[in-house]
This record gives structure tokens, sequence and C-alpha cells, in this order.
């Protein structure tokens, strides 16, 4: 089984774009188990809230379904590019899919990015999908 990592965040635009990577993967109906991710600011908020409460983890999970894809849920809470790479080597995924934004340059410069942090630190494949939207 081939297991990929989808941490998801509040863009449903985002969230779309990583099933559409998911279940481009060969074979993703039968072979493939994605493990969605939302981390959460506050441990409190982990624990009374699942991903599929979130309008965009509702999305993703049910697209994923629909599609045939195997789909386990993790919810946690901390700084995300941690908890992404920490999930990650836990759960021994083979890739990380995550939806990425595109930011201004003085936008990536000031606000860092979890995109970026998560590449540097993961020992396991990072592939970047999502919206063509610049922000701040």
């Amino acid at each position: 089984m081939y297991q990929v990592l989808l941490p998801v965040d509040a863009s449903e635009e985002r969230a779309t774009a990583q099933v559409a990577a998911t279940t481009a993967l060969p074979y993703a109906d039968e072979e493939v188990e994605a493990v969605v991710l939302h981390v959460f600011d506050t441990k409190e908020t982990a624990e009374k809230t699942t991903v599929e409460q979130t309008p965009a983890g509702k999305t993703m999970v049910e697209a994923l379904r629909d599609a045939g894809v195997a789909v386990e849920t993790v919810t946690t809470y901390g700084a995300p590019e941690e908890q992404i790479v920490s999930i990650a080597e836990e759960y021994d995924v083979d890739m990380i899919i995550l939806g990425g934004r595109k930011r201004s340059p003085l936008g990536a410069f000031v606000f860092g990015s979890v995109s970026q942090a998560v590449i540097l630190d993961s020992e396991r494949p990072v592939a970047i999908t999502g919206s063509d939207t610049p922000t701040e």
C-alpha cells in the first residue's frame, strides 16, 4: 500500500488540488491510502474537533472516499511544519502532498512558508499543489 500524507488547512481550493494530485497516482483507488491531517492551534481544539468538521477537511475526505481511496484522519496541534514532518515519520508515509499557496516575495520573506519548512525538514518526497492566487 502506498501511503500519502495530506495536511489540510482552511482552503477548500487547496484541498481539492491535493485530492486531484492523490487520485492521479497510479492505482489510486486500489493501492493508495491517504492520511488526512489537520493541525490545530491548541490541544483542546484538536481533541474535540475531527478533520471532517472543518469545511476543507470534509471536502477532502468525501472526495477521496468517492474516488475509492482509503482514508485515515488525524488531528493534532502545534506548529504545522513540525507536526507534518512528525506525523509523516510516525505513519511512515511514502509521500507528502501539500496544498501550497503562492506568496508574493515580501509575503514569503515576512511570514515564511510551511511548505518550505516541510521540504527542508522531511526525509520524504514532498509534492506541492494548490492555488495560483498570490497571497500576502
